[in-house]
């Protein structure tokens, strides 16, 4: 498994697509699987590219779900050959709104998790990525 963040329009999907074949990929959008489970996914043996996953994140704690268990059970389930992309959310200023607190703690430590488990993890900026990992 790969993970790859960086700060919001950093060319952090480009810069996932210029490392796969583009018949070797299929590419799901967390704000688009956020309404549902990530059992949605099929694989069809290829690489499997979540992008967005911070969106996903985001609405699944609207929607009162446990997105931590959800995501750890579909770890430990699927997919050798995944790439998650999220946005870094957790810099700058503390937002006032209760729920954008819990959406950036939350997501931040569903993403310490995620690192643990990666093989690799990349952070992108101005397109370019840095492997920390």
């Amino acid at each position: 498994m790969e993970l790859v963040i960086g700060g919001y329009s950093q060319g952090k999907l480009n810069y996932v697509l210029n490392n796969y074949d583009k018949n070797a990929y299929q590419v799901y959008d967390g704000a688009s699987l956020a309404l549902g489970t990530l059992e949605k996914i099929a694989t069809e043996n290829k690489v499997v590219i979540l992008d967005h996953f911070h969106c996903w994140v985001k609405e699944r704690i609207r929607q009162g779900e446990d997105p931590e268990s959800e995501i750890m059970d579909f770890l430990d389930q699927r997919f050798e050959d995944l790439v998650i992309i999220s946005d870094e959310i957790g810099n700058g200023i503390v937002p006032m709104d209760a729920f954008e607190r819990e959406y950036r703690e939350r997501t931040g430590r569903i993403l310490v998790m995620a690192a643990k488990r990666a093989d690799k993890v990349v952070r992108v900026i101005c397109g370019i990525g840095q492997r920390i990992k």
